[in-house]
């Protein structure tokens, strides 16, 4: 059993997070547990597999990157790394399935407003969804109009990582959502975008977590897709900045979903609510880049041998 991180927070009743019926998501938190409750993943380390893939065995990528101190210049649609690489290649070692990909995320991910009409191509018209997206949507057919165990409303860094936020009729006594989810899907990607505020998050507290996600991610073979967001709730762009550090740490894809927004009204948040849910506008945008990065990932991967 691997262990992590008190659990300082508990997730799971957030009133209004996330809610459809709420349009002003409420932050408060309940009162931590008393009892001792751990964030862990009992996950064996898959042979050949380690977390010493993504540090000691790190290069630079392929194409030259800016230093994340810049990341509101980096590019939308990230370039394939050489870690990328390295995880696509061990994920290939462990049988995960290359028609698969999942999510880690809130509500910002949900499969009702985000990518989830790619899997019914028949019923909704794609004007813009050309010809060399179709081989992709249908390479990852069934994967789109999903949320898996790992994206639900409300769900914060730390959701993931906790067994007390995991469905129990699917998921295995003491398993994390994380740990279930990609047990249960095997994917050879993660998308990981947790955007949701807590009481208490600072952007250290938010690393320790999103660092625990991606070194087991990549523990189990999947190629982990680093998500910006669009908004700024706590002033300071400070969470961007972390999840951009972390992804020229570990040289990995980041999804800048925050330079995507930004020419949109509002910068894609909605100025009705509480500026952190995005528009309606931007859901759209939102689907259309994610699935021209999952695009151009797997088809810059999916020839390694």
């Amino acid at each position: 059993m691997r262990k992590f991180l008190p659990l300082i927070l508990i997730l799971a009743l957030f009133l209004g997070s996330c809610a459809k019926s709420n349009p002003i998501a409420s932050w408060a938190t309940p009162e931590p547990v008393k009892e001792d409750a751990s964030i862990y993943l009992h996950a064996t380390q898959t042979a050949g597999v380690e977390i010493a893939l993504a540090r000691e065995t790190m290069q630079p990528t392929d194409t030259p990157r800016l230093p994340p101190e810049e990341w509101q210049q980096w590019p939308v649609v990230p370039e394939v790394t050489v870690t990328a690489r390295k995880i696509f290649m061990q994920g290939k070692s462990l049988n995960v399935n290359s028609n698969a990909f999942s999510k880690i995320g809130d509500c910002q991910n949900l499969h009702e407003y985000f990518l989830g009409r790619f899997d019914h191509l028949d019923k909704y018209g794609f004007t813009w969804l050309v010809d060399e997206y179709l081989e992709t949507v249908e390479n990852f057919k069934g994967s789109f109009d999903t949320d898996g165990q790992s994206t639900k409303f409300g769900f914060t860094a730390a959701s993931p990582l906790s067994p007390l936020m995991a469905d129990p009729e699917i998921c295995l006594p003491d398993e994390a959502p994380l740990e279930c989810e990609l047990r249960l899907n095997r994917p050879s990607f993660v998308l990981i975008s947790l955007e949701f505020p807590f009481n208490g998050r600072s952007a250290e507290l938010y690393e320790q977590y999103l660092r625990q996600i991606i070194e087991y991610t990549i523990s189990q073979g999947a190629v982990p897709i680093l998500a910006t967001k669009a908004d700024n709730v706590e002033k300071d762009n400070s969470i961007n900045q972390t999840i951009a550090n972390l992804a020229y740490e570990y040289d990995l894809p980041m999804w800048n979903w925050w330079a995507a927004a930004q020419p949109l009204g509002d910068h894609g948040i909605d100025p009705y609510r509480d500026g952190f849910h995005i528009s309606q506008q931007a859901w759209e945008d939102r689907s259309k880049t994610f699935l021209m990065v999952l695009d151009h990932l797997w088809k810059g991967l999916k020839e390694i041998s």
